[in-house]
């Protein structure tokens, strides 16, 4: 008899010898893997520290191949976890009850570059940078950047609706896909939708799949939008002796009638361990709280520059301190690795736990004050900072003097607090790391339960058997 795991009412095969024979089979020995270094490897993403290692890792190169692997997996009830680079922040890609770890990494083409159509062709392996650079070289634009871009895949940032800095300008993953090739977990192939800028024929499946974290279908290639690129741009560092005046200033900028291609809210923590992490270097002020990090893009400079003192204007209202315009390439680079580098600092300096909220901008300040209270009550510090432009707040809750008991059993009550105080500003959950493992325990704040059931349904249809990277996004 096959042996079970049991895991949360859910029972799969254990693989044997005989599976893993066939999985050579289909893409040769050389691309399955079993040694526990591998295994331990393909077992994390950047979510903390977790770790659920397969217990086999494939590396197919075709689509033809994975519908032989998902065939075959969907039959003998063998889980299967999609996964890429594994830069996610939700624990999309864990493996959480062993089985196949089904990495895209090979398949890695830029099919095809429609200069025509401003269009790409793409599989889901390929690196959010190198395509931004392959097309710019075109003079195209393909604008989700986040802030993994120079190891993420495509892949990945469909299956969390990645956005970035670009974000708050230019739309996030979803509005750049055109239509997708997907695997189902019965092995089938589908077209989600057209090539076409518009399409209102039937269901929208391609924006069904997009932000789905692998769990319905797996995307084996890529139809993309592009626009053209943007020659010249503009970045601004303004300084706030109040973080909350920073975030009430977010909104007054679009009030005025400025759409910035970035606008980045960063707290005087994250400024501060960042500048240790890296080989920045900026003065700052002792009563400096925040930042805000602007930018402004297009093909004029004149424009530009009027868009700069309108904004200057704005920021006058906000008791801001001294405007730094970066001067040089090599300033503006500086300024945006700093900010780049904030994740990897906090990370660096200390235990935490990051939640990535987002409200309507205008709430960014009442959701900061929040946070913070919330923080002094259940005895956690809190550095915060993100896509201000979008009102997409990343909370990187510090463990500091909080006991191991307390961080332990009295955070996820803090957490769901902040939560609480997400939606009641109009906010919800995830604005770009998904949902996934570590934040599934909260839809109940944001969704009925009739709401929940539906997209239970939902995964049920696609996949009955439940193979398709269980565990994730729904309880």
């Amino acid at each position: 008899m096959a042996n079970l795991i049991k895991f949360a009412q859910m029972e799969y095969k254990q693989l044997n010898i005989d599976d893993i024979s066939f999985f050579e089979k289909v893409i040769g020995n050389n691309n399955v893997f079993s040694e526990e270094e591998i295994l331990q490897n393909y077992s994390h993403d950047e979510t903390e520290d977790l770790s659920f290692p397969p217990e086999v890792v494939l590396k197919p190169k075709t689509t033809e191949e994975i519908v032989k692997i998902i065939r075959y997996c969907n039959v003998n009830n063998i889980p299967v976890t999609p996964c890429g680079a594994r830069t996610g922040l939700s624990g999309g890609s864990l493996p959480i009850f062993g089985g196949v770890a089904l990495s895209l990494e090979r398949l890695n083409s830029i099919i095809e570059i429609d200069e025509r159509n401003l269009q790409a062709t793409a599989e889901p392996g390929v690196i959010n940078q190198v395509f931004r650079d392959v097309v710019a070289e075109k003079g195209l634009f393909y604008p989700p950047d986040p802030s993994s871009k120079g190891s993420c895949f495509l892949g990945g940032n469909l299956a969390e609706n990645a956005g970035g800095a670009k974000a708050v300008k230019y739309g996030v993953t979803r509005d750049y896909v055109l239509n997708l090739e997907v695997v189902l977990p019965t092995g089938e192939i589908i077209w989600t939708g057209a090539n076409v800028l518009k399409n209102a024929t039937g269901y929208d499946l391609t924006s069904l799949m997009i932000g789905s974290e692998g769990t319905l279908g797996i995307i084996t290639k890529i139809i993309f939008r592009l626009i053209p690129l943007p020659t010249k741009d503009i970045t601004m560092l303004i300084p706030f002796n109040s973080s909350e005046k920073a975030c009430e200033a977010v909104s007054a900028v679009f009030r005025a009638g400025i759409t910035p291609s970035a606008l980045e809210f960063i707290e005087r923590d994250a400024i501060d361990w960042a500048l240790k992490y890296t080989d920045v270097k900026l003065q700052i002020d002792d009563e400096v709280q925040a930042y805000l990090l602007v930018e402004v893009d297009g093909d004029n400079m004149d424009l530009l520059y009027k868009d700069c003192e309108r904004i200057f204007e704005v920021m006058d209202n906000f008791d801001c301190g001294e405007i730094l315009l970066a001067d040089s390439e090599r300033q503006k680079n500086q300024i945006w690795k700093l900010r780049k580098e904030i994740a990897e600092s906090v990370k660096s300096n200390s235990v935490y736990k990051e939640e990535d909220t987002v409200v309507p901008r205008a709430e960014l300040a009442k959701l900061l004050k929040g946070v913070k209270a919330i923080g002094k009550a259940y005895g956690f510090q809190s550095v915060c900072y993100g896509h201000a432009g979008d009102g997409n707040l990343h909370i990187n809750i510090i463990k500091g003097e909080m006991s191991d008991e307390d961080w332990n059993t009295k955070l996820t009550l803090g957490i769901r607090e902040i939560f609480e105080l997400t939606h009641s500003l109009g906010g919800t959950l995830s604005g770009e790391h998904g949902i996934g493992l570590v934040q599934k325990d909260y839809m109940d704040i944001v969704f009925s339960e009739k709401a929940l059931g539906l997209q239970k349904g939902i995964k049920n249809l696609f996949d009955p058997n439940g193979i398709l990277n269980p565990g994730k996004i729904l309880k």
